[in-house]
This record gives C-alpha cells, sequence and structure tokens, in this order.
C-alpha cells in the first residue's frame, strides 16, 4: 500500500509534541524507560535529549522536525510494515522518516535489543 497525498499532508502538519508522550507511554508501558526511548530517537535524528524537550516546547510539526534533524545514514535499514505501509515502499521521504521513528518505538515497546534497534550494516 502507497501513501497518498492527503496522507502526507497530515503526517507533515502533526506536531511531534503531540505524539511524543505517547511513545513515552507505550514504551513505559512495556517496561522500557524514556532514556531508551531518547536513545533511539537519537540515533535516528540527531538530537539529544535536551534538544528533543526544546523541540517538543516549540510545537514543531513532523515537517520542521524532520526537517532539523540529520537522520542517520543507517536509517534505510529499517525496514517492515507499521502503520499498514511497508516502510520500503513509501516514496515521500518525509513520511517515511515518520515511519521510521514509528518502527522504532515500536520495536523498542515489543522490547526488541537496542544493538538490533540501533542498526549497523
Amino acid at each position: 500500500m502507497t501513501t497518498t497525498p492527503e496522507h502526507d499532508a497530515r503526517i507533515a502538519n502533526i506536531k511531534f509534541s503531540s505524539v511524543y508522550p505517547h511513545y513515552v507511554s507505550k514504551v513505559e508501558k512495556k517496561g522500557r524507560t524514556k532514556a531508551e526511548l531518547h536513545q533511539v530517537i537519537e540515533w535516528l535524528t540527531g538530537f539529544n535529549e535536551e534538544t528533543i524537550q526544546d523541540l517538543i516546547e516549540e510545537q514543531l510539526t513532523f515537517k520542521t522536525f524532520f526537517e532539523r534533524a540529520t537522520i542517520n545514514p543507517n536509517a534505510h535499514l529499517i525496514s517492515g510494515v507499521i502503520c499498514g505501509y511497508r516502510i520500503e515502499n513509501i516514496k515521500t521521504l518525509l513520511t517515511k522518516q515518520v515511519r521510521y521513528l514509528d518502527k522504532l518505538v515500536d520495536e523498542l515497546a515489543k522490547g526488541r535489543k537496542m544493538e538490533k534497534i540501533l542498526r549497523q550494516p
């Protein structure tokens, strides 16, 4: 299944600050920590804990959040299905990056080992 322009626009306008508490809740319910979540976010985006808090306070959309990010060169190794979409088949870069983050958070919540989540070639 591929994304539509409307879907991509909706994703771009979601505020990171509105999704972040859901990420925290998801991982903590499964016995993982906020520090591990931050480690995953930092691996993907280059944002450290302090920067993540600043970005939350700025109420950035995912579009701006990922424009400021330095995406990990190994992010292309993230694959699989998330939210009904096969990541490898998503054509819109921003939507793909958001789904990368969703996939990493999902793997963290499912108890996958950090070495596997933080992909190396």
